[in-house]
């Protein structure tokens, strides 16, 4: 796979640009999403433009090989490497479904009040099924318990009744670049804060609130 695809970003100046990536750099961007999902504790930052691209390419893998000559051995190779892109690309979308249904209200109402500037934590697809199962929820709550109980009752408020992700659990990552003075906050009332550098290349076991605006920009890898 020699050609090039192109992938949606943005300038220094915010403006868009594409970004042209060979088929090798889109896997590996779909392989840091999928890990770094797979071990965050909450729901990171939709990547459609990724999800299509790979789509794209698998359907252009799949060609390939409808045209390859019969008996050829790189069909057989071919073919566990798009059966292996298949596998990572569905773990990572089911990982965040998952985490949908886990944290919905949350989802939901951080994707209500975040400012227009920001990326979205869900594509068009996931925030229509985070809204219709929120909705299905709120349905069988009332038809099976809530109805039942007495008016004053009758309500439930989801953001207090399902638990937030856990944003001081704690996290393996892998550093991509050097990072200085991160503030880390004490775990006891008797620690004060401290600044650490996270050198190139070290693995470090950290608080995952410390490091999300890392994960976020790509300077750190879940691992």
């Amino acid at each position: 796979m020699t050609e090039e695809l192109g992938l949606p970003g943005q300038d220094s100046d915010g403006g868009s640009e594409e970004v042209v990536l060979t088929p090798a750099e889109l896997i590996e961007r779909l392989e840091q999403a999928w890990m770094n999902e797979k071990f965050a504790p909450d729901l990171l930052e939709s990547k459609p433009e990724i999800v299509e691209c790979v789509m794209e390419q698998l359907d252009h893998m799949e060609e390939n090989l409808r045209r390859a000559k019969k008996g050829d051995l790189k069909i057989s190779i071919h073919r566990m490497e798009i059966e292996r892109i298949r596998y990572v690309l569905s773990s990572y979308l089911r990982c965040r479904l998952m985490k949908i249904e886990k944290f919905f209200p949350h989802v939901l109402e951080k994707e209500r009040t975040r400012h227009e500037e920001e990326p979205s934590s869900l594509s068009p697809e996931e925030f229509a099924f985070a809204r219709e199962y929120m909705a299905n929820i709120e349905t069988y709550l009332k038809n099976v318990a809530l109805k039942h109980m007495p008016p004053n009752l009758q309500k439930v408020d989801l953001l207090r009744s399902v638990p937030k992700p856990d944003l001081d659990s704690y996290v393996f990552l892998r550093v991509k670049e050097r990072q200085e003075n991160i503030l880390v906050e004490p775990e006891t009332d008797e620690q004060r804060d401290y600044v650490i550098d996270l050198e190139e290349g070290s693995q470090h076991l950290i608080r995952y609130k410390t490091i999300a605006p890392l994960v976020a920009s790509g300077a750190v890898q879940l691992i």
